[in-house]
């Protein structure tokens, strides 16, 4: 646990620092003399930098230990977020954003494979849960406290989240052991690429958290019905519950990918993350049952993020860096093509129809991981058949 506890704090600081923007946004523009959209590219900037340096950073930096990766990103994180609470212009703000996304982008990837090379083989699902757990943890807590610093002055949200940094690379100087991957070539870490196994989990998370952030973008006004003429803290309640729902979804797929086949547990994550978005247009009309969906709902998301990832690091522990940094990738861009689509839909479907259209999605994101396993249930098969001489 020791050494667990600064990776999951990393992760926290991360996640913290790539939502909170979004809500912090009308003071941004007022401070930096820009409209909101353009503010809002300051979110956008980032998670694209993020999606793109991700898997060539955590190749890039494979070769050092992982104590050593984490602090290099860690420095650049903290000083990213010092600049841009000191940006006294909007080109300032864009350029520390990209230079925090820089940072963040192997921080992930790099507490991920440390967790997995200091941790035995059948506890390896549940230390990926602790550590991908500070990432969940940031939307039930990160999101709602650095809105509430940012309600003062948004500058101290980013000053604290500076300081998380800080006391997580204290942390992992500390507690962190030397650990350094298995010595191998550049074509043994790549190979895990021409696998169709690996690219299908990694599509089937883009489908899925695009389904799941389709919705949540824009659950706000989805469940206007429900949290309008309540108490102020209604939606708070429905976003904490969700989070609160995706944390425990995180330890029970840690839990079951230990003792499971993490196929099924797969399956079983995507498949009821497709029936909880499809039955939402039921759910959101009331306070109560909101808030029940949404705790439901956000354990599925969870449970898939840290399922996705444990398949990931069974095929190839010692491309880990790599897998984890192009499964970061694929989680961020379906997060910005979920937001899109989200939009879109409102086109030509009522706001509180769009769990339809998720559905759709995350249906996809199934049917691909049901039809990976039917192929590998028959390549296994055709492997053990005898041959027969005439």
């Amino acid at each position: 646990m020791r050494p667990l506890l600064p990776l999951a704090l990393a992760t926290f600081a991360v996640g913290t620092d790539a939502f909170v923007m979004a809500g912090l946004l009308p003071a941004i523009a007022a401070d930096l003399d820009v409209s909101i959209p353009a503010a809002g590219q300051l979110v956008t900037v980032f998670a694209l930098t993020l999606a793109v340096a991700a898997p060539v950073l955590s190749w890039l930096l494979s070769p050092l230990d992982r104590r050593r990766a984490l602090q290099l990103a860690l420095i650049v994180f903290v000083l990213g977020n010092v600049a841009t609470a000191l940006s006294s212009n909007y080109a300032i703000a864009l350029a520390a954003r990209i230079l925090t996304a820089l940072g963040a982008a192997t921080i992930t990837a790099s507490a991920s494979s440390a967790a997995v090379a200091i941790t035995p083989e059948e506890r390896r699902g549940r230390a990926m849960a602790l550590v991908i757990g500070g990432l969940t943890l940031s939307t039930a807590l990160g999101m709602p406290l650095g809105n509430l610093i940012g309600s003062v002055d948004w500058r101290l949200t980013l000053w604290a989240v500076a300081a998380l940094g800080v006391v997580a690379a204290i942390g992992i100087s500390v507690s962190l052991p030397k650990v350094a991957l298995p010595a191998t070539s550049l074509t043994a870490r790549l190979a895990p690429l021409r696998q169709t196994r690996v690219l299908t989990i990694l599509v089937a998370t883009l489908l899925v958290m695009a389904g799941h952030y389709a919705v949540y973008t824009y659950i706000g006004a989805m469940t206007a019905e429900a949290t309008t003429g309540s108490f102020p803290q209604a939606l708070t309640m429905i976003l904490f519950a969700w989070g609160v729902g995706v944390l425990a979804g995180n330890v029970l797929a840690g839990y079951l990918a230990d003792k499971r086949p993490a196929l099924g547990v797969s399956l079983a994550a995507l498949g009821g993350g497709t029936v909880l978005l499809a039955i939402s247009p039921l759910t959101v009309g009331h306070l109560i049952i909101a808030t029940a969906w949404a705790a439901v709902w956000g354990a599925t998301d969870g449970m898939a993020s840290v399922v996705q990832q444990h398949r990931l690091v069974t095929i190839a522990p010692a491309s880990a860096p790599l897998l984890f940094g192009l499964n970061s990738s694929a989680i961020y861009v379906g997060v910005a093509i979920g937001g899109v689509l989200g939009g879109l839909s409102q086109d030509w479907l009522s706001i509180t129809l769009l769990g339809v259209p998720a559905a759709v999605l995350a249906l996809l994101a199934t049917t691909v991981t049901f039809a990976e396993g039917r192929a590998d249930d028959r390549a296994k098969i055709s492997a053990v058949e005898p041959e027969y001489s005439q």
